[in-house]
This record gives C-alpha cells, structure tokens and sequence, in this order.
C-alpha cells in the first residue's frame, strides 16, 4: 500500500497559494472591514496615510505642515501653510492609493523589501508623533499603528511579514475605494469641494477620478498576481 507523499502536498499546496494569493488576500480584506472592532486600525491606517500625502504634498511643494489630527470614526485632518493648493488637495485620496499599492508591489516583490517598507513606514510614524501630532488622541492612534508595524518587524519569519504587509496594501486600497464616497454629502465640504472651487470642475468629477484611480490599482495587482 502506498500513502501519498508530503512533499507532493506540499507542493499542491504551494500551487494552490501561488494561484489564488491575490483572491485568498482580498477576500480576507473584505472580510477585516465588516468587522467593527477590528476594522478599526485598519480605517485609521488608510485615514493616516490620506493625511501624511496632504503633508508630503505640502513639503514637496515648498510648504509646510502644521499638524496632523487623526479622530476615532476614521477621519483626519491635514493642516498646512503655503505650498501648491492644488497639489496638496488632489494629494490625500490619491497617496492613499499609491500608498496601498506600493505596499503591496513592493512586499511581493522580495520579503526583504516587505521588512524595509515596513521599517520606513513604522520611522515615519514615529516623526509624526513628534513633529505633527498635537492632541491626545491623535498621539494615541499614531502609537498604535507604530505598535501595529513594530510588531510586523519582530516576526521571526519574513514569509509572514511579507503576507501581513500585502493585506495592509489591499485593505488601504479598499478603504480608498469607499472614502471618496464620503464626501458626496452634500455640504461641498473636503478635498473634492476645495479642487472644484479652485478648478471649476464638479466635485463628481474629483470623485470619480479618485475612484478610478483605486480601482485601476487593485487591478493592476490583479494583473501582476496572474503574472507571478
């Protein structure tokens, strides 16, 4: 009598994740968000990197950032002095999502560089406490996601960073695809308000692009994933 061989279903195995990595991510994504409780750092993730894409945007532009505020429902606020006004107002939804992508291209790409981005994003957090963070609460949820990714960096297996830093990519790149759908409440208050008050196009439109842009990145992970 013969038994199956553990490396034949090690390698089924390794098959089936190589296949289907991107669905079993996506779907684990999906089902993060539903969850109130533990959604939520994940909703104050996606609100930080909005906000610290405002900051960069304003630096970039020869600006400066006054304060970063981050409040428990998943709303932020970015507040700036000079700069490009244009740039820094496109900037929050859109680095959202170039944020999400580039977590996760980067993590696929090699497990080192998974560990990298990790430590490159838990440094950022940390200069965010110290320079922009002026309230309790803000300081609070900046020192939680510095937790979050200080923890990623400890784990012993690399492999695992590599996944957990993929479905970070994934769950900002879905936040990012329902945010800008906050803002269609009619009070023509936030990013969309201020470029259709600046550029004369309906805030719809600033919408809509940002919403494109979201879904172009998850497909274009998609379409790397089939590729791998």
């Amino acid at each position: 009598m013969s038994f199956p061989s553990t490396n034949n279903n090690s390698q089924t195995s390794s098959s089936f994740w190589q296949e289907y990595h991107f669905f079993i991510l996506l779907l684990a994504a999906i089902v993060i968000k539903q969850l109130p409780l533990v959604s939520i750092p994940f909703n104050w993730l996606e609100s930080y990197f909005h906000e610290i894409s405002h900051g960069i945007a304003a630096l970039l532009t020869g600006g400066h950032v006054l304060r970063i505020q981050l409040f428990a429902n998943g709303a932020g606020l970015c507040t700036t002095q000079g700069g490009i006004s244009f740039i820094i107002s496109f900037a929050g939804y859109a680095g959202a999502t170039l944020w999400g992508w580039g977590i996760y291209k980067l993590s696929s790409s090699h497990q080192r560089a998974a560990q990298a981005f990790s430590v490159l994003i838990l440094v950022l957090l940390l200069c965010s406490i110290v320079f922009w963070g002026r309230d309790l609460l803000t300081w609070f949820i900046l020192a939680v996601l510095a937790v979050i990714f200080l923890l990623t960096i400890k784990l012993q297996k690399v492999h695992y960073l590599q996944r957990l830093m993929q479905l970070f990519g994934l769950l900002i790149l879905l936040n990012s695809l329902s945010s800008p759908s906050y803002l269609l409440d009619g009070r023509h208050l936030g990013d969309g308000a201020a470029l259709a008050s600046m550029t004369f196009i309906p805030e719809i439109i600033w919408i809509i692009i940002w919403f494109v842009l979201a879904l172009w990145a998850l497909y274009s992970l998609y379409k790397t994933a089939r590729k791998s």
